[in-house]
């Protein structure tokens, strides 16, 4: 479906970046792979880039099925925005902890309405 393609793209492409960010806060913080601990600033772009790895694995699958069962359009915007909360989930993780919060419960919160709708509208359609 044309639209959930290049979100589905984009949002592999942000995880993308997170990793290189990964990498690039490796040689600048001095952790040395395989560690995932060490400096602070290095621990936060590491669990910013994990985190949404985590994320990923419901939100790729349930988009496809809430866009097949429920709504094409909204399953479009709600893609857009989880794309946007987690750009700002990590900039504000990285920057301080505390300010992760509104990207996280955002892109939490899309990743709800798109597993409940998908469950909801799949099991419907079963019967």
């Amino acid at each position: 479906m044309p639209g959930l393609d290049v979100i589905t793209l984009l949002a592999v492409a942000e995880y993308l970046v997170l990793g290189v960010m990964v990498g690039q806060a490796r040689g600048r913080y001095g952790v040395a792979a395989p560690a995932t601990t060490g400096d602070p600033t290095f621990e936060r772009y590491f669990r910013a880039h994990q985190n949404t790895l985590e994320q990923l694995v419901i939100f790729i699958p349930s988009l496809w099925i809430f866009a097949l069962w429920v709504s094409f359009w909204a399953a479009v915007i709600l893609g857009l925005a989880y794309v946007a909360a987690r750009a700002e989930y990590a900039r504000g993780y990285i920057r301080a902890p505390e300010q992760r919060a509104i990207g996280a419960q955002v892109s939490m919160a899309i990743n709800a309405i798109l597993l409940i709708g998908g469950l909801i509208s799949t099991f419907i359609h079963a019967l």
